[in-house]
């Protein structure tokens, strides 16, 4: 009886979210919109793995069995959206990534997902704002505060919210001076000259994060913080700062060291989305991950986005820390540790 109390009030106060979210957008003038689960073309993140199935005609469909997967995110539906001419959209849909079980992840989760077509002086600085008043609103609510508790962490979610490059938070959480040209050789003397031990890592990005996940639990602790400022290398769909294109115009948001949102400023470049795309695709099949398919529509509209911004936010870790729920699980009626448990497993072949 004790944990079906726990899963009603955790239930109960992802409604009041829901509300929050969707109030808030009402009164921005946003449209909720509906995209597909199933598509033809997922996302080519590198370490993301998405669910694959089989289209089968039956009924008089045309055409033969075809693939297709489970999203890992809506945004190649959205920016569809934005090039032909909506300006504020924003969907809360269930997206899915093969593999994740863990404290803060489940392969089937809630994302929050909006865009804004913004100013090009603006750059993504309204969806910092999104942020901070969706998550404020929220705490009153849910937590019945704007301060909170998560574990051991007091963390003040009055805006205005930390803003930190990726830079500032190497030098100022592990003393370590990134160079931002992906020279992985002079990131690994500074880990070296820092104290640290990068072990086996290599190449750029994963000498990068062989730092970066040592300090992450840090990250908000005390107010929310957004990291911005990402090396070029981590923003496949991002545009890189006119200024300084060694970074590019990301953001992350983190609250008692928990990463809550990603978001950026969109490419509008046709040919340099596709060649990043295809990079990716070979870089897939060199770790023996599922090579996909480019998305030709998605493509197509990325050289007709208009100067739009756009950020994925994680409700079931949002309503994790501002309820105080320790893990995924708990917020979740039916988590998968609990309903995989009873599948069939598939024998190793």
């Amino acid at each position: 009886m004790r944990g079906t109390l726990r899963k009603q009030a955790a239930s109960r106060a992802r409604q009041m979210l829901y509300r929050v979210i969707r109030d808030y957008f009402a009164d921005e003038g946003f449209d909720e919109v509906e995209t597909p689960l199933l598509v033809p073309a997922p996302g080519m993140e590198l370490h993301i793995d998405c669910f694959e199935t089989r289209f089968v005609p039956q009924m008089g469909a045309q055409g033969g069995r075809r693939r297709l997967w489970l999203h890992a995110s809506p945004e190649f539906a959205m920016k569809r959206l934005l090039a032909d001419g909506w300006e504020r959209i924003f969907q809360i849909t269930k997206a899915f990534r093969n593999g994740e079980i863990a404290q803060n992840h489940n392969p089937e989760f809630t994302m929050l997902e909006h865009y804004r077509v913004v100013r090009e002086e603006e750059g993504y600085a309204p969806l910092l704002a999104d942020l901070e008043e969706i998550g404020v609103r929220a705490a009153r609510v849910i937590a019945g505060s704007e301060r909170i508790r998560w574990r051991d962490a007091e963390v003040d979610l009055r805006p205005p919210w930390r803003r930190m490059t990726v830079r500032e938070a190497f030098a100022e959480y592990a003393g370590v001076d990134l160079p931002l040209d992906g020279d992985a050789g002079l990131l690994r003397e500074r880990i070296l000259a820092a104290g640290l031990d990068p072990g086996t890592a290599e190449t750029y990005d994963d000498l990068f994060f062989s730092v970066f996940l040592s300090f992450e639990p840090r990250l908000g602790r005390d107010r929310p913080v957004f990291l911005v400022d990402w090396p070029a290398s981590m923003a496949s769909l991002a545009r890189l700062r006119r200024d300084d294109p060694r970074v590019a115009e990301r953001f992350e948001l983190y609250i008692a060291g928990v990463e809550l949102a990603n978001g950026f400023f969109e490419l509008n470049d046709e040919a340099e989305q596709r060649q990043r795309l295809v990079e990716e695709r070979e870089a897939r099949r060199r770790l023996g991950r599922t090579p996909y398919p480019l998305d030709e529509r998605f493509l197509e509209a990325v050289g007709r986005l208009p100067p739009s911004a756009g950020v994925a936010t994680g409700l079931d870790r949002l309503l994790m820390v501002l309820g105080g729920w320790t893990s995924i699980e708990e917020v979740l009626l039916f988590p998968a540790v609990e309903e995989y448990a009873v599948a069939e497993e598939v024998p190793r072949v």
